[in-house]
């Protein structure tokens, strides 16, 4: 099976939009939805890193929801503030410390964090330690922080568990 579905997850998220996308179930879109999700996952696994062990499911389900409030109240809170005066605005670009060590938890991140109405990501730095953020009204740089901290990169790291050659060195290597 693993031969077939070398990312199950993946091919699940590509039927699954696929249907979405199609707007229908029929026979025929669930028969393409399905090829379609073999044949990415086969075709493009070279370019992938490994994913390693996916932590538990509950964390993701949470996260998801998380996210999925967060943009909807950001959406407000943006829409308010850009009907508002703008010299009351703030923009700034902040360093977001972070400590997740699988290179997929730092791009899911990123993705959530460029997601969410008002905040950017504008950078990773090389040794993936660090994220620069352009937020659209900052009144407290480490409030920012602190909640992208612990909003989105603790469940990242119950999600994506630190992969098992993640202390290596380069002396090691």
């Amino acid at each position: 099976m693993k031969h077939w579905l070398p990312t199950p997850y993946m091919s699940l998220v590509i039927l699954v939009f696929w249907l979405l996308l199609n707007s229908t179930v029929a026979p025929a879109q669930v028969l393409l939805g399905a090829l379609l999700a073999v044949i990415l996952p086969l075709s493009l696994r070279a370019f992938w890193p490994p994913a390693g062990r996916i932590g538990s499911p509950a964390v993701i389900a949470v996260l998801v929801a998380r996210v999925l409030l967060d943009i909807v109240v950001a959406s407000i809170d943006v829409a308010r503030r850009i009907l508002g005066p703008e010299r009351e605005l703030e923009p700034r670009f902040i360093w977001v410390p972070i400590d997740l060590a699988n290179p997929l938890a730092v791009e899911a991140l990123a993705g959530i964090v460029t997601l969410t109405p008002g905040t950017l990501t504008a950078d990773v730095t090389e040794d993936r330690r660090y994220l620069l953020v352009h937020a659209f009204d900052v009144d407290d740089e480490q409030a920012v922080i602190a909640l992208i901290r612990e909003r989105y990169e603790e469940p990242l790291r119950l999600i994506f568990p630190r992969p098992p050659d993640a202390d290596k060195t380069e002396a090691d290597e």
